[in-house]
């Protein structure tokens, strides 16, 4: 295993399975994008700053975080124009949390949603 990654460990009467915690950002930032309302993940500047620099992350804005056995997911998504911003997030944490779950066997503890701005159409140009 590289010595940059984290991986989340399971174990089974097979085997190890690694799950790289990149993979599981990946798996929330699609959930989050699938919700109609969400038009981008936003990045957070001060914790992606790293990440710029250093490697390609296809789910910037999202970080994940393992405590024993649970899975905690933090994104900032960008919201259309129209929706209301508490049913947003609740239909977020609802896609991550069933996206996780279901590709990765692991249980999510929290999905905490930032809003970090909405999203207006653009004006039709004639």
């Amino acid at each position: 295993m590289s010595e940059n990654k984290e991986y989340v460990s399971r174990s089974d009467e097979l085997g190890n399975i690694h799950i790289s915690e990149e993979v599981l950002a990946s798996i929330a930032a699609a959930a989050a994008l699938e919700v109609e309302g969400v038009s981008a993940l936003a990045a957070n500047l001060g914790r992606d700053i790293a990440e710029l620099l250093g490697k390609k992350n296809l789910a910037k804005g999202v970080h994940v975080h393992m405590d024993e056995e649970k899975v905690t997911v933090d994104l900032s998504v960008l919201l259309a124009s129209g929706h209301t911003i508490p049913e947003m997030g609740r239909a977020v944490q609802d896609s991550v949390r069933n996206a996780v779950e279901s590709m990765t066997g692991l249980e999510v503890a929290a999905v905490n949603v930032t809003v970090a701005g909405i999203t207006f159409p653009q004006p039709v140009k004639e």
